[in-house]
Protein backbone atom coordinates (compact mmCIF):
# COMPACT_ATOMS: atom_id res chain seq x y z
CA UNK A 1 0.00 0.00 0.00
CA UNK A 2 1.22 3.66 -0.78
CA UNK A 3 2.07 6.02 1.10
CA UNK A 4 -1.46 8.22 -0.37
CA UNK A 5 -3.40 4.74 -0.42
CA UNK A 6 -2.25 4.40 3.28
CA UNK A 7 -4.11 7.92 4.50
CA UNK A 8 -6.78 7.76 2.16
CA UNK A 9 -7.88 4.38 3.33
CA UNK A 10 -7.50 6.13 7.27
CA UNK A 11 -9.25 8.93 5.91
CA UNK A 12 -12.45 6.65 4.92
CA UNK A 13 -13.15 5.06 8.09
CA UNK A 14 -12.41 8.18 10.16
CA UNK A 15 -14.21 10.59 8.56
CA UNK A 16 -17.71 10.38 6.42
CA UNK A 17 -15.90 10.67 3.30
CA UNK A 18 -12.11 12.38 2.53
CA UNK A 19 -12.38 14.61 -0.73
CA UNK A 20 -9.36 14.77 -2.55
CA UNK A 21 -7.99 18.06 -1.41
CA UNK A 22 -7.94 16.43 2.17
CA UNK A 23 -6.77 13.18 0.73
CA UNK A 24 -3.39 15.65 -0.63
CA UNK A 25 -3.06 17.38 2.74
CA UNK A 26 -3.13 14.21 4.65
CA UNK A 27 -0.34 12.77 1.97
CA UNK A 28 2.00 16.02 2.97
CA UNK A 29 1.84 15.76 6.15
CA UNK A 30 2.32 12.20 6.82
CA UNK A 31 0.64 8.94 8.30
CA UNK A 32 1.58 9.81 11.71
CA UNK A 33 0.69 13.35 11.75
CA UNK A 34 -2.78 12.79 9.88
CA UNK A 35 -4.29 10.63 12.63
CA UNK A 36 -2.78 13.04 14.98
CA UNK A 37 -4.93 15.99 13.98
CA UNK A 38 -8.07 13.29 13.63
CA UNK A 39 -8.09 12.59 17.57
CA UNK A 40 -6.96 15.66 18.56
CA UNK A 41 -7.93 18.66 16.23
CA UNK A 42 -6.96 21.55 16.78
CA UNK A 43 -8.85 24.60 17.60
CA UNK A 44 -12.91 25.43 17.15
CA UNK A 45 -14.67 23.00 13.92
CA UNK A 46 -15.55 26.22 11.57
CA UNK A 47 -17.59 23.95 9.61
CA UNK A 48 -19.65 22.87 12.26
CA UNK A 49 -19.98 26.70 13.54
CA UNK A 50 -21.97 27.27 10.37
CA UNK A 51 -24.22 24.61 11.51
CA UNK A 52 -25.43 25.73 14.90
CA UNK A 53 -26.96 23.78 17.00
CA UNK A 54 -31.34 24.20 16.64
CA UNK A 55 -33.41 26.29 19.22
CA UNK A 56 -36.19 23.60 19.29
CA UNK A 57 -38.08 24.96 22.42
CA UNK A 58 -39.98 23.19 24.56
CA UNK A 59 -41.25 19.49 24.17
CA UNK A 60 -44.94 19.84 22.54
CA UNK A 61 -46.32 16.94 24.45
CA UNK A 62 -45.27 18.58 27.72
CA UNK A 63 -47.81 21.10 27.43
CA UNK A 64 -51.00 18.87 26.73
CA UNK A 65 -52.98 17.53 29.88
CA UNK A 66 -56.05 15.53 30.64
CA UNK A 67 -57.85 18.50 29.34
CA UNK A 68 -56.62 18.76 26.60
CA UNK A 69 -58.24 18.71 23.07
CA UNK A 70 -58.64 16.27 20.09
CA UNK A 71 -57.42 19.25 18.30
CA UNK A 72 -54.69 20.11 20.73
CA UNK A 73 -53.28 17.20 20.67
CA UNK A 74 -53.02 16.96 16.97
CA UNK A 75 -51.42 20.71 16.88
CA UNK A 76 -49.00 18.95 20.07
CA UNK A 77 -48.31 16.26 17.10
CA UNK A 78 -47.50 18.13 14.45
CA UNK A 79 -45.10 20.36 16.19
CA UNK A 80 -43.22 17.32 17.61
CA UNK A 81 -42.75 15.94 13.63
CA UNK A 82 -41.89 19.97 12.83
CA UNK A 83 -39.22 19.56 15.92
CA UNK A 84 -37.91 15.99 14.69
CA UNK A 85 -37.53 17.17 10.80
CA UNK A 86 -35.64 20.24 11.86
CA UNK A 87 -33.24 18.15 14.10
CA UNK A 88 -32.67 15.27 11.83
CA UNK A 89 -31.84 18.10 9.04
CA UNK A 90 -29.68 19.79 11.32
CA UNK A 91 -27.79 16.86 12.29
CA UNK A 92 -27.22 15.60 8.07
CA UNK A 93 -26.03 19.17 8.08
CA UNK A 94 -23.51 18.95 10.49
CA UNK A 95 -22.35 15.79 9.59
CA UNK A 96 -21.56 17.13 5.86
CA UNK A 97 -19.77 20.28 6.82
CA UNK A 98 -17.85 19.58 10.31
CA UNK A 99 -14.23 19.33 9.74
CA UNK A 100 -13.45 17.51 13.04
CA UNK A 101 -14.92 14.61 10.66
CA UNK A 102 -14.05 11.80 13.39
CA UNK A 103 -15.46 14.10 16.32
CA UNK A 104 -18.94 13.66 14.27
CA UNK A 105 -18.78 10.26 12.93
CA UNK A 106 -17.55 9.24 16.84
CA UNK A 107 -20.88 10.62 17.96
CA UNK A 108 -23.06 8.56 15.08
CA UNK A 109 -21.09 5.24 16.47
CA UNK A 110 -22.62 6.12 19.75
CA UNK A 111 -26.02 6.63 18.50
CA UNK A 112 -25.97 3.54 16.17
CA UNK A 113 -24.34 1.90 20.19
CA UNK A 114 -26.68 3.51 22.34
CA UNK A 115 -29.98 3.21 20.09
CA UNK A 116 -32.75 5.21 20.62
CA UNK A 117 -35.76 5.95 18.42
CA UNK A 118 -37.88 9.39 18.58
CA UNK A 119 -40.11 6.89 16.87
CA UNK A 120 -40.70 5.88 20.77
CA UNK A 121 -39.26 8.08 22.59
CA UNK A 122 -41.68 10.61 20.39
CA UNK A 123 -39.50 14.14 21.55
CA UNK A 124 -36.67 15.78 19.33
CA UNK A 125 -35.56 17.98 22.81
CA UNK A 126 -34.97 14.10 24.58
CA UNK A 127 -33.03 13.29 21.52
CA UNK A 128 -30.78 16.41 20.96
CA UNK A 129 -29.95 16.28 24.72
CA UNK A 130 -28.82 12.42 24.43
CA UNK A 131 -26.55 13.33 21.30
CA UNK A 132 -24.97 16.32 23.44
CA UNK A 133 -24.42 13.68 25.93
CA UNK A 134 -22.70 11.48 23.69
CA UNK A 135 -20.73 14.25 22.10
CA UNK A 136 -19.71 15.33 25.35
CA UNK A 137 -18.60 12.07 27.20
CA UNK A 138 -17.78 10.17 24.01
CA UNK A 139 -14.48 10.50 23.71
CA UNK A 140 -13.13 10.03 27.36
CA UNK A 141 -13.58 7.10 29.68
CA UNK A 142 -16.43 4.75 29.28
CA UNK A 143 -17.68 5.24 32.73
CA UNK A 144 -18.51 8.72 32.98
CA UNK A 145 -20.64 7.92 29.56
CA UNK A 146 -22.41 4.40 30.84
CA UNK A 147 -23.47 6.86 34.00
CA UNK A 148 -24.71 9.16 32.38
CA UNK A 149 -26.38 6.96 29.53
CA UNK A 150 -28.32 4.79 32.27
CA UNK A 151 -30.16 8.60 33.26
CA UNK A 152 -30.43 9.55 30.16
CA UNK A 153 -34.36 10.71 29.62
CA UNK A 154 -34.33 9.67 25.55
CA UNK A 155 -32.80 6.09 26.77
CA UNK A 156 -35.03 5.05 29.66
CA UNK A 157 -37.95 6.72 27.87
CA UNK A 158 -37.07 3.94 24.89
CA UNK A 159 -36.44 0.87 27.05
CA UNK A 160 -39.78 1.24 28.98
CA UNK A 161 -37.42 2.27 32.65
CA UNK A 162 -39.61 5.08 33.62
CA UNK A 163 -41.76 1.90 34.03
CA UNK A 164 -39.62 -0.11 37.06
CA UNK A 165 -40.70 0.30 40.09
CA UNK A 166 -39.66 -1.46 43.23
CA UNK A 167 -43.30 -3.12 42.95
CA UNK A 168 -42.92 -3.93 39.63
CA UNK A 169 -39.02 -4.08 38.26
CA UNK A 170 -39.15 -3.65 34.74
CA UNK A 171 -36.03 -5.59 33.12
CA UNK A 172 -35.33 -3.76 29.65
CA UNK A 173 -33.01 -1.28 30.53
CA UNK A 174 -31.17 -3.69 32.94
CA UNK A 175 -30.93 -6.25 30.24
CA UNK A 176 -30.00 -4.13 27.00
CA UNK A 177 -27.25 -2.28 29.26
CA UNK A 178 -25.66 -5.36 30.26
CA UNK A 179 -25.79 -7.27 26.85
CA UNK A 180 -26.04 -4.51 24.31
CA UNK A 181 -24.13 -1.63 25.45
CA UNK A 182 -21.52 -2.78 28.17
CA UNK A 183 -20.65 -6.37 28.57
CA UNK A 184 -21.92 -8.02 25.45
CA UNK A 185 -24.12 -11.39 24.57
CA UNK A 186 -20.95 -13.12 26.56
CA UNK A 187 -20.02 -10.67 29.34
CA UNK A 188 -20.49 -13.54 31.87
CA UNK A 189 -23.78 -12.24 33.09
CA UNK A 190 -26.55 -14.16 34.52
CA UNK A 191 -30.45 -13.77 34.61
CA UNK A 192 -30.22 -13.13 38.01
CA UNK A 193 -27.65 -10.22 37.15
CA UNK A 194 -30.38 -8.64 34.84
CA UNK A 195 -33.12 -9.28 37.33
CA UNK A 196 -30.91 -7.35 40.14
CA UNK A 197 -29.59 -4.92 37.47
CA UNK A 198 -33.24 -4.12 36.97
CA UNK A 199 -33.77 -3.64 41.30
CA UNK A 200 -30.43 -0.63 40.65
CA UNK A 201 -31.94 1.06 37.85
CA UNK A 202 -35.85 1.82 40.08
CA UNK A 203 -37.13 5.25 40.56
CA UNK A 204 -35.47 7.07 37.46
CA UNK A 205 -38.82 8.72 35.46
CA UNK A 206 -38.77 11.07 32.88
CA UNK A 207 -40.34 14.66 33.46
CA UNK A 208 -41.01 16.02 30.27
CA UNK A 209 -41.68 19.74 31.01
CA UNK A 210 -38.12 19.77 32.17
CA UNK A 211 -36.81 17.37 29.87
CA UNK A 212 -34.38 15.60 31.69
CA UNK A 213 -34.85 12.57 34.49
CA UNK A 214 -35.68 12.64 38.13
CA UNK A 215 -35.12 10.45 40.74
CA UNK A 216 -38.85 9.22 42.68
CA UNK A 217 -36.95 7.16 45.86
CA UNK A 218 -40.47 5.91 47.30
CA UNK A 219 -40.34 4.04 43.38
CA UNK A 220 -36.69 2.78 44.02
CA UNK A 221 -35.63 -0.12 45.76
CA UNK A 222 -32.77 0.07 48.28
CA UNK A 223 -32.33 -3.42 49.25
CA UNK A 224 -29.36 -5.32 48.78
CA UNK A 225 -28.67 -6.68 45.41
CA UNK A 226 -25.97 -8.97 44.07
CA UNK A 227 -24.83 -8.37 40.44
CA UNK A 228 -21.96 -9.96 38.79
CA UNK A 229 -20.54 -11.56 42.53
CA UNK A 230 -20.89 -8.16 44.14
CA UNK A 231 -23.29 -7.56 46.92
CA UNK A 232 -24.37 -4.31 47.97
CA UNK A 233 -27.79 -1.85 47.79
CA UNK A 234 -26.95 -1.12 44.40
CA UNK A 235 -28.63 2.35 42.84
CA UNK A 236 -28.22 3.50 39.25
CA UNK A 237 -25.06 4.90 39.26
CA UNK A 238 -23.02 2.51 41.11
CA UNK A 239 -24.34 -0.39 38.88
CA UNK A 240 -23.02 1.92 36.14
CA UNK A 241 -19.87 2.02 37.86
CA UNK A 242 -19.50 -1.41 38.51
CA UNK A 243 -20.21 -2.25 34.55
CA UNK A 244 -18.07 0.07 32.87
CA UNK A 245 -15.41 -1.17 35.54
CA UNK A 246 -15.08 -4.63 34.48
CA UNK A 247 -12.79 -5.85 32.08
CA UNK A 248 -15.69 -7.09 29.48
CA UNK A 249 -17.06 -4.17 29.21
CA UNK A 250 -13.38 -2.44 27.77
CA UNK A 251 -13.25 -5.54 25.55
CA UNK A 252 -16.88 -5.46 24.07
CA UNK A 253 -17.09 -1.52 23.51
CA UNK A 254 -13.39 -1.71 21.30
CA UNK A 255 -14.51 -4.92 19.55
CA UNK A 256 -17.67 -2.73 18.48
CA UNK A 257 -15.28 -0.08 17.34
CA UNK A 258 -13.38 -2.11 15.46
CA UNK A 259 -16.48 -3.57 13.64
CA UNK A 260 -17.59 -0.17 12.66
CA UNK A 261 -14.55 1.40 11.93
CA UNK A 262 -12.15 -1.56 10.27
CA UNK A 263 -15.01 -3.76 9.79
CA UNK A 264 -16.12 -7.32 10.64
CA UNK A 265 -14.19 -9.00 7.90
CA UNK A 266 -11.06 -9.15 10.03
CA UNK A 267 -10.52 -10.57 13.62
CA UNK A 268 -10.80 -8.03 15.99
CA UNK A 269 -6.72 -7.85 17.54
CA UNK A 270 -6.18 -8.26 21.07
CA UNK A 271 -5.58 -5.36 23.48
CA UNK A 272 -7.41 -2.81 21.84
CA UNK A 273 -8.84 -1.62 24.27
CA UNK A 274 -7.74 1.38 26.22
CA UNK A 275 -8.47 4.11 28.95
CA UNK A 276 -10.47 6.05 26.94
CA UNK A 277 -12.21 5.94 23.34
CA UNK A 278 -9.83 8.30 21.68
CA UNK A 279 -6.83 5.67 22.76
CA UNK A 280 -8.92 2.67 22.03
CA UNK A 281 -9.39 4.44 18.19
CA UNK A 282 -5.32 5.07 17.97
CA UNK A 283 -5.01 1.48 18.85
CA UNK A 284 -7.36 0.74 15.96
CA UNK A 285 -6.16 3.09 12.80
CA UNK A 286 -2.44 1.92 14.02
CA UNK A 287 -3.03 -2.30 14.43
CA UNK A 288 -1.12 -3.86 11.73
CA UNK A 289 -4.81 -5.53 10.80
CA UNK A 290 -6.14 -2.09 10.15
CA UNK A 291 -4.48 -2.25 6.86
CA UNK A 292 -6.50 -5.63 5.99
CA UNK A 293 -9.36 -4.34 6.49
CA UNK A 294 -9.22 -2.24 2.98
CA UNK A 295 -11.91 -3.06 0.62
CA UNK A 296 -13.86 -4.67 2.84
CA UNK A 297 -16.03 -2.69 4.37
CA UNK A 298 -19.42 -1.84 3.24
CA UNK A 299 -20.49 1.70 3.68
CA UNK A 300 -23.78 2.19 5.30
CA UNK A 301 -26.11 4.88 3.33
CA UNK A 302 -25.65 8.05 6.14
CA UNK A 303 -21.76 7.17 5.55
CA UNK A 304 -21.83 6.67 1.80
CA UNK A 305 -24.59 10.17 1.50
CA UNK A 306 -22.93 12.32 4.02
CA UNK A 307 -19.61 11.13 2.40
CA UNK A 308 -20.53 12.12 -1.65
CA UNK A 309 -21.86 15.38 -0.57
CA UNK A 310 -18.75 16.18 1.01
CA UNK A 311 -16.64 14.95 -2.17
CA UNK A 312 -18.96 16.81 -4.30
CA UNK A 313 -19.11 19.77 -3.08
CA UNK A 314 -22.82 19.80 -1.63
CA UNK A 315 -23.58 21.77 1.20
CA UNK A 316 -27.15 20.70 2.23
CA UNK A 317 -27.69 24.18 4.24
CA UNK A 318 -27.05 26.21 0.73
CA UNK A 319 -29.85 24.24 -1.21
CA UNK A 320 -33.30 24.68 -1.43
CA UNK A 321 -35.29 23.14 0.91
CA UNK A 322 -36.88 20.76 -1.69
CA UNK A 323 -33.65 19.68 -2.85
CA UNK A 324 -32.55 19.31 0.68
CA UNK A 325 -35.62 16.56 1.38
CA UNK A 326 -34.80 14.74 -1.41
CA UNK A 327 -31.41 13.92 -0.67
CA UNK A 328 -32.44 12.90 3.37
CA UNK A 329 -35.61 10.99 1.30
CA UNK A 330 -32.58 8.61 -0.03
CA UNK A 331 -32.10 7.78 3.61
CA UNK A 332 -35.69 6.89 3.94
CA UNK A 333 -35.96 4.81 1.03
CA UNK A 334 -32.26 2.96 1.95
CA UNK A 335 -33.78 1.94 5.45
CA UNK A 336 -31.28 4.37 7.27
CA UNK A 337 -32.25 7.67 9.10
CA UNK A 338 -30.61 9.51 11.74
CA UNK A 339 -32.56 9.11 15.51
CA UNK A 340 -34.39 6.58 13.71
CA UNK A 341 -32.94 3.11 14.30
CA UNK A 342 -34.79 0.21 13.80
CA UNK A 343 -34.60 -1.37 16.86
CA UNK A 344 -32.17 -1.27 20.28
CA UNK A 345 -29.51 -3.03 18.10
CA UNK A 346 -29.23 -0.73 15.72
CA UNK A 347 -28.60 -0.96 12.30
CA UNK A 348 -27.33 -3.86 10.22
CA UNK A 349 -24.00 -3.56 8.40
CA UNK A 350 -22.32 -5.57 5.58
CA UNK A 351 -23.90 -6.90 3.08
CA UNK A 352 -27.46 -5.95 4.49
CA UNK A 353 -27.64 -2.94 2.99
CA UNK A 354 -26.33 -4.58 -0.93
CA UNK A 355 -30.40 -5.42 -1.71
CA UNK A 356 -31.77 -4.27 -4.92
CA UNK A 357 -34.54 -2.08 -3.28
CA UNK A 358 -31.43 0.05 -1.46
CA UNK A 359 -29.10 -0.13 -5.03
CA UNK A 360 -32.55 1.37 -6.76
CA UNK A 361 -32.93 3.73 -3.82
CA UNK A 362 -29.26 4.51 -3.82
CA UNK A 363 -29.43 5.19 -7.87
CA UNK A 364 -32.10 7.99 -7.46
CA UNK A 365 -29.92 9.37 -4.50
CA UNK A 366 -26.69 9.74 -6.64
CA UNK A 367 -29.05 11.41 -9.35
CA UNK A 368 -29.83 14.26 -6.67
CA UNK A 369 -26.71 14.36 -5.53
CA UNK A 370 -25.20 14.92 -9.17
CA UNK A 371 -27.70 17.75 -9.71
CA UNK A 372 -26.20 19.83 -7.10
CA UNK A 373 -23.05 18.84 -7.40
CA UNK A 374 -20.63 22.04 -6.89
CA UNK A 375 -19.32 23.77 -10.31
CA UNK A 376 -15.81 23.36 -9.26
CA UNK A 377 -16.21 19.23 -8.63
CA UNK A 378 -18.15 19.18 -12.30
CA UNK A 379 -14.94 21.15 -13.72
CA UNK A 380 -12.48 18.41 -12.16
CA UNK A 381 -13.86 15.68 -14.25
CA UNK A 382 -14.24 18.13 -17.36
CA UNK A 383 -10.85 19.56 -17.56
CA UNK A 384 -9.40 16.01 -18.03
CA UNK A 385 -9.30 14.61 -21.26
CA UNK A 386 -12.04 12.21 -21.89
CA UNK A 387 -10.34 9.21 -21.73
CA UNK A 388 -8.86 10.32 -18.35
CA UNK A 389 -11.76 11.14 -16.73
CA UNK A 390 -12.35 7.91 -15.22
CA UNK A 391 -9.26 8.72 -13.05
CA UNK A 392 -10.39 11.99 -12.32
CA UNK A 393 -13.33 10.70 -10.96
CA UNK A 394 -11.89 8.03 -8.90
CA UNK A 395 -9.96 10.68 -7.55
CA UNK A 396 -12.98 12.83 -6.56
CA UNK A 397 -14.83 10.35 -4.64
CA UNK A 398 -11.54 9.14 -3.59
CA UNK A 399 -11.46 5.51 -4.79
CA UNK A 400 -8.21 4.05 -5.68
CA UNK A 401 -8.84 1.83 -8.13
CA UNK A 402 -11.66 0.79 -10.84
CA UNK A 403 -12.47 -2.60 -11.48
CA UNK A 404 -11.68 -3.47 -15.69
CA UNK A 405 -15.49 -3.84 -15.50
CA UNK A 406 -16.46 -0.52 -13.61
CA UNK A 407 -14.02 0.95 -15.89
CA UNK A 408 -15.72 -0.45 -18.95
CA UNK A 409 -19.04 0.84 -17.43
CA UNK A 410 -17.71 4.70 -17.04
CA UNK A 411 -16.02 5.01 -20.06
CA UNK A 412 -18.92 5.65 -22.15
CA UNK A 413 -20.51 8.27 -19.64
CA UNK A 414 -16.92 10.03 -19.90
CA UNK A 415 -18.77 13.34 -22.23
CA UNK A 416 -21.63 13.40 -19.21
CA UNK A 417 -20.07 14.57 -16.01
CA UNK A 418 -22.97 13.99 -14.23
CA UNK A 419 -24.10 10.65 -15.41
CA UNK A 420 -20.50 9.60 -14.91
CA UNK A 421 -20.40 10.82 -11.19
CA UNK A 422 -23.76 9.02 -10.88
CA UNK A 423 -22.20 5.76 -11.98
CA UNK A 424 -19.16 6.16 -9.83
CA UNK A 425 -21.52 6.69 -6.38
CA UNK A 426 -22.99 3.11 -7.10
CA UNK A 427 -19.76 1.22 -8.38
CA UNK A 428 -19.05 -1.52 -6.29
CA UNK A 429 -15.89 0.19 -5.32
CA UNK A 430 -17.21 3.54 -4.46
CA UNK A 431 -19.69 0.89 -2.02
CA UNK A 432 -16.88 -1.00 -0.39
CA UNK A 433 -14.20 1.32 1.28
Amino acid sequence: MTEREAVAHLLRRATFGPTADEVDAAERAGLARTLDRLLTPDGPDAGAGTTPTPSLGPDPAAQLGKESSREDRQRANQQRREQLTRLTDWWFTRMVAADHQLTEKLLFFWHGHWATSAQKVRSAPLMLRQLETMRRLGRGPLAPLVDAMVRDPALILWLDGQKNTRKAPNENLARELMELFTLGIEGGYTEADVKEGARALTGWVVDRRAGAARFERRRHDVGIKTILGQRAAFDAAAYARLLAGRPEAARYVAGRLWFRFAGPQVPTPAELAGPDTVTTLRRIFTAPAFAQTRDTLVKQPVEWLVGAARQLGVRPSALPEQRRRRLLAGLTAMDQVPLRPPSVSGWPAGTAWLTTSSLQAQLRTADALASVAAPAALARLSAAPPEGRPEALARLLVVDRWSERTRAALTPLAGEPRRLIVAGLVSPEYAVS
